[in-house]
């Protein structure tokens, strides 16, 4: 048995996703030729599993980063905080050159030296280990097995409805 052809155009199904808010984190990584920082914006994010640790992100199959991904071991996954959406945008447009311009990073401490960008834009981090990826539809799953993380008390930006959305502060009652 098959799926049933679907109901709806692609417009509508976005629109149906966006109403769910995700959280907007940058993932990092070390490009595996010529050792040059990758970065970039991406809303699909979730936890897979508490024990082993893992967690998943997907990446259009288009994107020019794709097959760095494929091949690299490690990478890092930063969930920005709501004081980070011109960080948001920097990474999500223009050359790939200019996405660290003017950003606060460290190399990492494995042998890969994957960007960590400073703790002040970040919610929290995860450092993973790249244990597995799935071609599926237009895009690729990646499942990262978590090696190190850490997190603030800061609130974190939210994607919803096809925009970038600053987190409410939540007021006691």
């Amino acid at each position: 048995m098959s799926a049933q052809a679907p109901d709806f155009d692609t417009r509508d199904y976005k629109a149906a996703l966006g109403r769910f808010a995700t959280g907007v984190t940058i993932v990092t990584t070390t490009h595996p030729r010529t050792g040059q920082p990758i970065g970039l914006t991406v809303s699909s994010f979730n936890s897979v599993s508490l024990n082993p640790p893992l967690v998943l992100w997907s990446l259009i199959k288009s994107s020019s980063n794709r097959e760095a991904f494929e091949q690299i071991t490690r990478y890092n996954i930063h969930i920005l905080n709501a004081e980070q959406l011109t960080l948001a945008r920097q990474f999500s447009a223009g050359s790939p050159q200019e996405r660290f311009r003017d950003v606060i990073w460290t190399p990492g401490t494995t042998q890969e030296k994957v960007p960590k960008l400073d703790n002040r834009y970040c919610s929290a981090w995860f450092e993973c280990y790249n244990r597995n990826h799935y071609h599926e539809g237009d895009h690729m799953i990646l499942i990262g097995e978590v090696e190190r993380c850490h997190h603030t008390d800061s609130l974190p930006l939210v994607y919803h409805a096809g925009s970038f959305d600053l987190t409410p502060t939540l007021t006691e009652t």
